[in-house]
């Protein structure tokens, strides 16, 4: 037996920054082989590099967006370590623009990334979650449950990775389990974290939309994740969880009522 075939094996795209890299070592603490892909070597070593001590975590070069390059990915993993337990769909790219207003070569990438991506990915990982009777976990976004200003495309493409969440739960559901994240402001990112710092104007209006008055952490997310593709799961398929603090309980209107004392 390989050295590895006890362990559970999950793939996580865009593992490379952000929630990707979270989950990846959230993923390796809680005992899994974690393989790591995407576009860019540096990143997948560093995510490699800080992760717990003792951790088997494998970067593995590949563009989601290229259904040879991925399958070869998800293949080659399953091969290399015996198996397939979880397929983590993180890997997207937000580009803001209007409808009228995006250039062509950022819808495209945002399409090819962000839906293609998964599709291709799912695609390839399925004949080896059937075996094990693995699971898939989509990394939506709130916005592809209620929309954002600005975002016209990713807004689009996230609300396709929920009706494909969904059309796998059904297809799918009598061999592995696919669900959903949907991830509201995550300080994942440097540019996020400047835009949100704190005293900012922008940090002002986004603390008094979310009820819990704060961003999100990385590691937040990739808890959830985790839970997720956990056996204490076991039951839930076709289910998309906000990791939001709390914001897509509103519809949408300021608290009216803020200022009376």
């Amino acid at each position: 037996m390989n050295q590895h075939e006890s362990a559970r094996v999950a793939v996580i795209t865009g593992a490379g920054t952000g929630i990707g890299a979270a989950t990846a070592h959230r993923f390796a603490a809680d005992g899994y082989t974690v393989v790591l892909v995407g576009r860019t070597e540096a990143t997948l070593r560093q995510t490699a590099k800080e992760g717990p001590e003792g951790a088997e975590l494998h970067p593995w070069v590949a563009d989601v967006s290229d259904l040879g390059a991925v399958t070869a990915a998800i293949d080659g993993a399953a091969e290399r370590f015996g198996r397939l337990d979880v397929l983590v769909n993180n890997a997207g790219v937000a580009i803001p623009g209007t409808v009228d207003g995006i250039d062509l070569d950022s819808y495209r990438t945002m399409v090819r990334t962000n839906v293609e991506g998964a599709f291709f990915a799912s695609r390839a990982a399925l004949p080896h979650l059937r075996v094990v009777r693995g699971c898939i976990v989509n990394v939506g976004s709130v916005a592809g449950l209620r929309g954002e200003w600005n975002q016209a495309v990713y807004n689009m493409t996230k609300g396709a990775l929920v009706n494909l969440t969904n059309s796998m739960a059904l297809d799918h559901g009598r061999e592995i389990r696919v669900n959903a994240v949907h991830p509201g402001a995550t300080l994942s990112r440097q540019h996020v974290r400047d835009a949100l710092a704190e005293g900012t104007s922008l940090y002002e209006r986004f603390v008094d939309r979310v009820p819990m008055g704060r961003p999100g952490e990385s590691a937040e997310v990739a808890a959830v994740i985790a839970f997720l593709a956990g056996r204490d799961a076991g039951y839930l398929n076709g289910v998309h969880i906000p990791v939001d603090g709390g914001l897509t309980a509103s519809d949408g209107q300021a608290d009216l009522y803020k200022t009376v004392s």
